[in-house]
């Protein structure tokens, strides 16, 4: 029997190598990080409010539409998917549905943080925080949810940019002793990466790998040796496809032709063999659609 999701990224969660998880924000970087071979990969709130909104990360996005586009994403592919699920979207019982939404939609992994409503990225300024023991509520609410125990609850606290090492420490110790499954210490610089995994041992760490810089690009063999365990890198494919959209969309402005852009893109048979065409044709198929019907380039 094949394992699932949740039991997959649990086990490449004990292995001995950091878990890489690329951010995607819809089905076709789904369709892109599993082409390229990833155990994982991870649901960006900041680029899911960026492409459904055209908004910063600022606490607008709702329940339901952060849970639709993360099933969209885990529907695409087999990749076990780890998602934002901001500040749960309320108290305990908020909570308990929004675990409730995602397991069903198929994640296999959220991460919860400990920001007041409307929350923010956490790489912006102007945090504020909900008190330990309301965070301590909302973990064991979202350890309770899940129905299945491979789901993983992920605790994440912004104690640090707002209060220090220590009190971030404190909080992240009482949320692992909440349930959490991973620990989650959002913006460490270079001084505080070597204090984490000494002061938790036993429990995997996430790095978050985010585009501001304010914690430091390593590589995978640096931030294992850090101890950290599941590596996410929110924004960094969206960045990079809006870079090549700006050149494309200059070098369309100046020449008023795409002739010297076609020989650099994916070409279109290879864009609808990413969206699943094979599948498509398969199913025809298999369900009798007329030869001279079927799906074809």
């Amino acid at each position: 029997m094949s394992l699932t999701r949740t039991q997959r990224l649990r086990q490449a969660l004990a292995g001995e190598r950091a878990v890489m998880a690329p951010g995607v924000v819809d089905a076709m970087y789904a369709r892109l990080v599993a082409e390229a071979g990833f155990e994982a990969m991870y649901m960006t709130g900041a680029g899911t409010s960026a492409t459904r909104l055209g908004y910063p990360d600022v606490g607008l996005l709702t329940m339901t539409e952060m849970v639709d586009n993360a099933t969209r994403i885990a529907d695409a592919s087999d990749v076990p998917l780890i998602a934002d699920a901001d500040n749960g979207f309320g108290g305990p019982l908020n909570v308990r549905r929004a675990i409730q939404l995602y397991e069903r939609g198929g994640v296999a992994a959220v991460h919860l943080e400990d920001q007041v409503l409307p929350k923010r990225c956490g790489h912006l300024a102007g945090k504020q925080l909900i008190s330990t023991e309301d965070m301590v509520a909302k973990v064991k609410a979202a350890v309770d949810a899940r129905v299945d125990e491979n789901f993983v609850v992920i605790a994440r606290t912004d104690a640090l940019a707002l209060h220090g090492r220590n009190a971030a420490f404190d909080r992240a110790e009482m949320y692992r002793e909440a349930g959490a499954d991973v620990v989650f210490i959002e913006s460490p610089g270079p001084d505080d990466l070597p204090h984490i995994a000494p002061r938790f041992p036993g429990i995997p760490l996430l790095y978050n790998m985010a585009t501001s810089g304010k914690t430091p690009f390593l590589k995978r063999s640096e931030i294992e040796a850090l101890g950290f365990k599941l590596i996410i890198y929110p924004n960094w494919l969206l960045l990079s496809a809006c870079e090549a959209a700006r050149r494309t969309l200059e070098v369309l402005k100046n020449e008023e032709t795409i002739a010297s852009i076609a020989p650099n893109v994916m070409s279109f048979k290879e864009f609808f063999d990413m969206a699943r065409m094979p599948e498509i044709q398969e199913l025809e198929a298999r369900y009798g659609t007329p030869e001279e019907n079927r799906t074809s380039y």
